[in-house]
C-alpha cells in the first residue's frame, strides 16, 4: 500500500565566486505538497532502473529488489566473487537493455585474496534469482573509498560506466588505468572503434570519484562527482576531454583540462545519482541531505531540501522524480523504515 507524507520543499540561495556567471533563485518556499513512499526497508540501496511499471533496485549488499504496483521482492544476486565490504563498496550500478527480457548488467566490488577490484558483468534473471553470466570488464582498481559504480546506457545504445580513483590520484591521469574515468563500451564488452583512444574503453579521465550520469535530449552527457574538501562538481562530458584531478579542481585552470560547469566551492555536496527532466540536472546529495537541481538554460542551481536524509539516486519519467534515500549505509541517521523508494510528482518540481 501507497502512504501519502506532506513534504516542504525548501529551495535556497547557493553562493558563487566572482568568477562564476551563473544566475541564482532567491529564496522561496512551497509548501503543503505530497510524496509517495511506494517501498521501505530496503538495504542500503544503490541505483534505481525502470521498465515499463517495473522498477528495480540494487542493494550494496548483494541483492536487487523488483517492485511492481504494491508488490515488492528481494532477489538474491548471486555473483562470482565475494562482495567486497568498505565502506563505499558491494553491488552498485545496474542497466537494463531497451529490449530486456531476463538479461541486465551490474557493476560490483570484489574481494581477491587482499586485494580489491570492480568488474561489469551480465546478470541473468533465473526464477527467485539473479546470476552472473558472463564477465565484460575486470581488474578495475578498489579500495576503501572511490569506486564510482554508476552505469547507465547511453542514447547511442553503449555502456557508460563511472570509476574512482580507487584512493589513488595519479591513477586519474593516467589513460591506461580504468581508474578515475568514464568509460564506453559496447553492450557486449568490446571496445567500440570510434572510442577516443583506440583499443581503450576510457572516454573521459581527470576524474575523482564521479557518481552520476545524464543525457540531454541533444545527447549531450552530464556527470556529477564527489570533489576533495568540498569543490564538488557538475561536468559536461566531452569524448576524450581531461577533468583535471587531481591537478586542477573548482575554479583552478590549465592548459588542456576543463573546468566543470558548476561547483560546490567550499560547500560539500557529496553528489551521487542524477537525472534530467524539463532542462533541469536533478541530482542526489548524501552529505548535503537532499537533492539540488541545476537549470541547464538558466545556469540557475537551486537546493531542494526534501527531509528525506541521505539521497544516494534519482531517476526521472515525464510523471515525476523517483528517488531512493540512503540512512542505512552507517554515515546517516536512519527515519523509522528507511531505506525508502519515494515518488514526487512533476506538479512539485515545477
Amino acid at each position: 500500500m501507497r502512504i501519502l507524507f506532506p513534504i516542504f520543499l525548501l529551495i535556497f540561495v547557493i553562493g558563487c565566486s566572482k568568477e562564476d556567471t551563473s544566475s541564482y533563485q532567491t529564496e522561496s518556499t512551497i509548501n503543503q505538497n505530497e510524496y509517495e513512499v511506494i517501498a521501505s526497508n530496503l538495504e542500503i540501496p544503490w541505483e534505481i532502473a525502470k521498465l515499463d511499471d517495473t522498477i528495480y533496485i540494487s542493494e550494496r549488499t548483494g541483492s536487487i529488489v523488483q517492485i511492481k504496483e504494491d508488490n515488492y521482492f528481494r532477489q538474491p544476486v548471486r555473483l562470482e566473487k565475494g562482495l567486497s565490504n568498505q565502506p563505499e563498496a558491494g553491488l552498485l550500478g545496474i542497466a537494463f537493455p531497451s529490449n530486456f527480457t531476463n538479461k541486465a548488467f551490474a557493476y560490483y566490488s570484489y574481494v581477491d585474496g587482499n586485494d580489491f577490484f570492480q568488474r561489469v558483468v551480465e546478470i541473468q534473471l533465473i526464477d527467485d534469482h539473479w546470476q552472473e553470466t558472463n564477465v565484460l570488464l575486470d581488474k578495475i582498481p578498489g579500495g576503501k573509498f572511490h569506486q564510482g559504480g554508476r552505469i547507465k546506457i547511453g542514447p547511442d545504445q553503449k555502456l557508460y560506466i563511472t570509476t574512482g580513483d580507487a584512493t589513488v590520484p595519479e591513477l586519474a591521469q593516467d589513460v591506461t588505468s580504468l581508474a578515475g574515468k568514464i568509460l564506453r563500451m559496447n553492450i557486449d564488452g568490446t571496445i567500440p572503434s570510434d572510442n577516443p583512444i583506440p583499443n581503450n574503453y576510457v572516454y573521459s579521465y581527470g576524474h575523482r570519484n564521479p557518481q552520476g550520469l545524464a543525457w540531454d535530449s541533444e545527447g549531450n552527457l552530464y556527470a556529477s562527482e564527489h570533489g576533495s574538501s568540498a569543490h564538488d562538481e557538475l561536468n559536461h562530458i566531452q569524448k576524450g576531454k581531461n577533468y583535471g584531478w587531481p591537478i586542477i579542481q573548482g575554479d583552478e585552470t590549465k592548459e588542456g583540462m576543463l573546468n566543470p560547469i558548476v561547483h560546490s566551492h567550499e560547500k560539500t555536496w557529496a553528489p551521487s545519482g542524477m537525472a534530467l527532466l524539463e532542462g533541469k540536472l536533478y541530482f542526489a546529495s548524501l552529505r548535503g541531505e537532499g537533492i539540488r537541481v541545476y537549470d541547464l538554460q538558466t545556469n540557475m542551481l537551486d537546493e531542494t531540501l526534501s527531509e528525506l536524509g541521505r539521497v544516494r539516486d534519482v531517476l526521472a519519467t515525464n510523471q515525476g522524480l523517483y528517488v531512493i534515500t540512503n540512512n542505512t549505509d552507517g554515515r546517516g541517521n536512519p527515519y523509522a523504515n528507511d531505506d525508502r523508494l519515494i515518488f514526487i510528482p512533476i506538479h512539485m518540481l515545477r
